[in-house]
């Protein structure tokens, strides 16, 4: 336990050998490090001013949440790194999803190390603006399984926040897991000494997701993380008219693939129809989905992307979904929400190199 660190055998919830409630909590019940943390002394935890030291050079610092998996939050964090260094910012995109981490695949970083040098480990770069930092640069095999209990998943954010340098950077992404659990306490523990700007959180518009997006909400509240806005995903279903395939049912519940001679059958009576949009919605929305829950909690919302099955196609193959036309639906969605993300928060200006 140098250093106030959480032992690795320690009770899933532990409160941390530097806690007043330290071996004396309901969580510290038959841990075998209990007497021990009763009678440690207590104190600052030297760690917070190492990470303080080397996240001063960071001037902005984003939390990506959700209140539950599947509403694509690595997705949103990835797209956003992507856009803010495309408009020459200095960023940094930490994946701090410990026992997911999907960030390597979706920019692009499959089967990188992390190295290291005299200033620390260093990021895995995607640009020379654009710095990437996961657990997944650190498995062995992209099949492993993480089976770690929360001490040590905190024990890793702390060492990712300690010991990668960075250098400096106009923003710091965070892309956290699903939840309100050990690795967002203590993420919001290691930088509030440093100054989080706020969190973004991320949703789709069903009343299933929104229920754990109003928990998401209460948590940042209660530790004191300003809310940067709501993110509503997978706001329907919308892609050109041409993406789509076209099927005829027969009778006998077989499915004819009638794609072509649709097409055909516009471009000729119809070619003024061609270009359109199809839109349905996916999820049901009846309730007003994020923007009204938005306006019920009094917190900031940013905007809707649609499903757009290029968006994913983007994330799977690691790429930006700016950097083409291919994302004829999504990629002006996204950028609409960071222009505003950016202007209520008067961040304009990259830093000089």
């Amino acid at each position: 336990m140098e250093n106030g660190e959480i032992p690795e055998n320690a009770n899933e919830h532990c409160p941390g050998p530097q806690s007043e409630s330290a071996g004396k909590s309901d969580a510290c019940e038959g841990c075998p490090n209990q007497e021990v943390c009763a009678t440690t002394p207590k104190g600052p935890d030297p760690d917070l001013v190492a990470i303080a030291e080397r996240l001063a050079t960071v001037k902005h610092k984003i939390l990506v949440l959700s209140g539950k998996g599947g509403v694509g939050k690595s997705t949103f964090s990835a797209q956003l790194s992507y856009a803010l260094a495309a408009m020459d910012f200095q960023v940094g995109l930490l994946d701090i999803d410990i026992c997911g981490p999907s960030i390597p695949k979706m920019l692009g970083l499959e089967g990188q190390d992390i190295h290291q040098s005299n200033l620390g480990w260093s990021p895995v770069y995607v640009e020379s603006n654009l710095g990437v930092m996961s657990i997944g640069f650190m498995l062995p095999d992209p099949d492993d399984a993480v089976i770690w209990r929360g001490p040590r998943k905190n024990g890793l954010i702390k060492q990712f926040l300690k010991d990668v340098y960075w250098g400096e950077l106009d923003f710091l992404v965070v892309d956290a897991p699903p939840g309100t659990s050990d690795e967002h306490i203590s993420i919001v523990q290691f930088l509030q000494a440093t100054g989080i700007d706020g969190a973004i959180i991320v949703t789709t518009p069903q009343q299933v997701s929104l229920i754990d997006v109003r928990k998401e909400v209460s948590f940042c509240k209660k530790v004191g993380v300003p809310i940067l806005g709501v993110v509503e995903n997978m706001s329907g279903l919308s892609q050109p008219l041409t993406d789509f395939r076209f099927m005829k049912m027969t009778e006998t519940g077989e499915h004819t693939d009638v794609t072509e001679a649709f097409l055909e059958f516009m471009k000729t009576e119809a070619p003024e129809r061609v270009d359109l949009i199809a839109f349905t919605e996916i999820f049901d929305s009846s309730a007003g989905g994020a923007a009204k829950m938005c306006r019920e909690m009094n917190v900031p919302f940013l905007g809707k992307v649609p499903m757009d099955p290029q968006l994913c196609k983007a994330a799977e193959e690691g790429r930006s979904c700016f950097t083409d036309k291919k994302c004829g639906v999504s990629a002006p969605a996204l950028k609409s929400i960071i222009e505003k993300l950016l202007l209520a928060n008067q961040w304009h200006q990259p830093m000089e190199q």
